[in-house]
C-alpha cells in the first residue's frame, strides 16, 4: 500500500507487501568453500544419464564450460527475497550443509551504509524505489477490459530482501480462517493452528511476547510513533459507525479498527535482508551472490540437480546436491519453471522449450488485491503536505540520517482496520490502511492540498488471472492478465467500499478536520458514477500470489505438494507467496515470511510446530455487517 508524502528525502504512496520477489540472484563471495563437481552442457531431457552426490556425467561435446570444475552445494536458492533471506538463514543453520543463494539484483548497502543507502533503509523514503528499475522489476499487465483498458504497473523488489524492501512495512499476517482455508483447498497441515508457532518464530513484538506475538525471533515489528491525531479521529470514527477497536489485528481479533504493525527497527526498514540474511554472511557454509538472473533449472530426467544463470556477460552453472528451492516470487519462480520446461505442455511447445514436466498450473490462478483512495481535504495543518516542501524534506532527512528518528522513521501508515462488507460473511473482507496525506500517482507526484485518505479494497476478490511467457528468452518480462473485476461481485464489493470509507469519514472524529471530499469527489454519487471511478482509479496493492498452488496431487491446477516439492519432479521445490493456494485476507510480507519459516522445517525434516486450539474472535451475530 503508499504512503503518501514525500519526506525528508522521500515521498510515501501505495503498498508493496509481500514476500520477496526476485529472480535469481548472486551476490558475493563470502568465506564459502563449495564442493565441485566436473561441468557439462544443459542437460538434454532423455533419462539417459548417471549421477551421483558429488558429481555428474554428461556429454560434454558442445559445452562451453566442459572440463572446467563447478561448485556444488547442499541447496541451491533461487532469489533472495522475503522467502529466500529466511530459507538461507535457517538452512544454513546446519553447519554440515552448503548453501548458495542467487539474487538477479545487487545488495541493498552500498559500501556496507544504511546512510548511503537511505532509499532503501528510510522507511518514509520507499517510494523512490517504485520509480526506476534499480531495485525494481517494474512489470506492467496487460490492458484490463473492465478498468478503461488501464495497464497497471507493478512494481517487485530486485535486489537483498525483494519486496520487503520496497514495500510500506506493512506487518499483517491475514485472519486464521485463510489458513484453515489452504487446508481446506489441499495444503494439509498449513492450517492456523501450524501457521501460527512460525508466525511467531519469526518475531520479535516490541510490545512483548504474548499467544499470538512473538518474542525472540529475527523480525522487529513495531507500533508508529509520531501522534498524529488524525489517526486517533480514524480509529474513533471506526468505533462511532459501529466497529469495534482492535488492540491487535494480527492476534485474537482481526476484525475493527487499530493501530497498525510495522516492519521498522529503531527508525529503520526491517526487511528480511536486514532481519535474516546479513547477520548470518559470515557463516562459512553459507556464500550469496548478487547481479545473477537464473535462466534454466538443470534437470536430469526428473530430478533437478542445478541451475544455470548469468553474471556480468557469463553464463555459469552449479550443482545442488539436495535440492534447488525456487523463492523469486508470484511472477519469477513460475517465469523460470516455464523458461525450464515446467508448465503447459502446449504453451511449452509453441515456444520451443522442451517439456520437462506438464503442470498447467504453473502460472495460474494469479490473485492480486486491488485498491483505491477515498481522499478528504483537511481544515487544520496537521498532514504531510508541508514535510514534502523543500525545506523540510531537508530537515526531516539530516534528522534521521544522524538520529534515525522524526518524520523520516516511518512509513506513516500507522492506523487501519478490517471490516465485513455485508451480513453473512464470516470474517473481514475489507482492508483499510489509513494515511494522514494525500497520494497521487503511486506517490510519485507529491501531493497538492492538506489532505488525508484511506487506502481501501476487497480481500478476497474472486476475479483470477494468469501469467505466461511472452517468449523463450529470459530476459523478457512475462505476460500478466490479472483480469480485474471481471466479475459482479467484485464490482459490487469495492463500490460498497467507498460508501463504507465515506461513511466512516462523516463521523463526529473528523468533524475538526474535515474538508471538501477531493476523491472521488461531491460529484459522484450513484452507483454508475461510483463503478466508473472504480474503473478509472484502482490500482494494484502489489500482492501478486498463487501462481505455483499448493495443493494435493489430485488437483490438476496444483503445482506443489504441501511439502512445497514440485509435482511430478524430484529435489526441486517452491517456497514463496506463490505457492499460497489462495490470497490470503491482508498484505502479503507477513505470510511469506511464515511460508518460508514452516518450509524451512520441513526441508530440514523437523516436526511441525503446532499450537491447537488457538482461539480466535468470532463476531457475535452474522445477521448484521458490524
Amino acid at each position: 500500500m503508499l504512503t503518501g508524502a514525500r519526506l525528508g528525502v522521500s515521498r510515501t504512496w501505495g503498498r508493496i507487501e509481500e514476500e520477496g520477489r526476485c529472480l535469481p540472484a548472486c551476490l558475493a563471495a563470502y568465506h564459502t568453500v563449495p564442493r565441485t563437481r566436473n561441468s557439462v552442457h544443459t542437460p538434454s531431457f532423455s533419462p539417459a544419464r548417471c549421477v551421483s552426490t558429488t558429481a555428474a556425467c554428461r556429454s560434454t561435446s558442445s559445452s562451453p564450460v566442459a572440463n572446467q570444475k563447478t561448485p556444488s552445494y547442499s541447496y541451491v536458492i533461487v532469489g533472495a527475497g522475503s522467502a529466500g533471506c529466511v530459507l538461507a538463514n535457517r538452512l544454513s543453520e546446519d553447519a554440515q550443509e552448503s548453501v548458495l543463494l542467487l539474487e538477479a539484483g545487487p545488495k541493498d548497502m552500498l559500501l556496507s551504509s544504511v546512510r548511503l543507502s537511505w532509499k532503501i533503509h528510510m522507511p518514509a523514503a520507499l517510494t523512490y524505489n517504485l520509480c526506476d528499475d534499480k531495485y525494481n522489476w517494474y512489470y506492467h499487465t496487460l490492458p484490463q477490459a473492465s478498468m478503461d483498458n488501464r495497464v497497471m504497473y507493478w512494481p517487485r523488489g530486485r535486489v537483498w530482501g525483494g519486496s520487503s524492501s520496497l514495500n510500506a512495512m506493512v506487518y499483517i499476517r491475514g485472519h486464521a480462517e485463510d489458513y484453515n482455508r489452504w487446508q481446506r483447498e489441499g495444503a494439509e497441515g498449513w492450517d492456523y493452528e501450524h501457521c501460527l508457532p512460525y508466525f511467531r518464530k519469526a518475531q520479535t513484538h516490541e510490545l512483548g511476547e504474548d499467544r499470538y506475538r512473538g518474542g525472540s525471533g529475527p523480525l522487529h515489528v513495531s507500533r508508529g510513533k509520531t501522534n498524529n491525531p488524525l489517526h486517533t479521529a480514524f480509529i474513533e470514527a471506526g468505533q462511532q459507525a459501529g466497529y469495534p477497536f482492535t488492540d491487535d489485528m494480527n492476534g485474537f481479533q482481526q476484525e475493527g479498527l487499530g493501530w497498525m504493525d510495522m516492519t521498522i527497527y529503531k527508525g529503520k526498514r526491517w526487511s528480511t535482508a536486514s532481519a535474516y540474511l546479513r547477520p548470518i554472511l559470515g557463516r562459512p557454509n553459507l556464500k550469496a551472490e548478487v547481479g545473477c538472473l537464473t535462466t534454466k533449472i538443470l534437470f536430469e530426467g526428473n530430478r533437478a540437480v542445478g541451475v544455470e544463470y548469468t553474471q556480468k556477460g557469463q553464463k555459469k552453472r552449479v550443482f545442488a546436491d539436495k535440492e534447488v528451492i525456487l523463492s523469486g516470487g508470484a511472477i519469477n519462480s513460475p517465469q523460470l519453471l516455464m523458461l525450464s520446461g515446467v508448465g503447459n505442455a502446449d504453451d511449452l511447445k509453441q515456444l520451443g522449450i522442451p517439456v520437462v514436466q506438464h503442470l498447467p498450473g504453473v502460472g495460474s490462478n494469479l490473485q492480486d488485491h486491488l485498491e483505491l483512495y477515498v481522499q478528504q481535504q483537511c481544515t487544520q495543518p496537521i498532514t504531510l503536505y508541508k514535510a514534502q516542501k523543500p525545506f523540510h524534506m531537508v530537515k526531516i532527512g539530516l534528522e534521521w540520517l544522524t538520529l534515525f528518528t522524526g518524520y523520516g522513521a516511518t512509513a506513516h501508515l500507522e492506523s487501519g482496520g478490517f471490516i465485513r462488507s455485508r451480513p453473512g460473511v464470516t470474517h473481514p473482507d475489507v482492508q483499510f490502511h489509513f494515511l494522514p496525506s494525500q497520494v497521487i500517482d503511486h506517490g510519485r507526484v507529491p501531493s497538492k492540498i492538506e489532505a488525508y485518505q484511506v487506502h481501501v479494497g476487497p480481500m478476497r476478490s474472486t476475479s483470477i488471472g494468469w501469467m505466461k511467457l511472452k517468449s523463450a528468452n529470459p530476459l523478457d518480462h512475462p505476460i500478466l492478465q490479472p483480469n480485474y473485476l471481471s466479475t459482479d461481485i467484485d464490482v459490487w464489493e469495492f463500490r460498497e467500499c467507498v460508501k463504507l470509507s465515506r461513511e466512516i469519514f462523516a463521523q463526529k472524529a473528523f468533524d475538526p478536520f474535515r474538508g471538501p471530499e477531493v476523491q472521488p469527489g461531491p460529484r459522484v454519487q450513484s452507483d454508475a458514477e461510483i463503478d466508473a471511478f472504480v474503473r478509472q482509479k484502482a490500482d494494484s496493492a502489489y500482492h501478486p500470489s498463487c501462481t505455483c498452488k499448493m495443493g494435493s496431487p489430485s488437483d490438476p491446477m496444483a503445482v506443489v505438494d504441501s511439502n512445497t516439492r514440485v509435482l511430478g519432479l524430484e529435489r526441486l521445490r517452491v517456497v514463496d507467496a506463490s505457492i499460497m493456494p489462495s490470497v490470503v485476507s491482508g498484505n502479503l510480507n507477513a505470510p511469506t515470511i511464515m511460508i518460508a519459516e514452516k518450509a524451512a522445517d520441513i526441508i530440514r525434516g523437523r516436526p511441525a510446530l503446532v499450537d491447537p486450539g488457538v482461539p480466535v474472535y468470532q463476531p457475535p451475530t452474522l445477521d448484521t455487517q458490524r
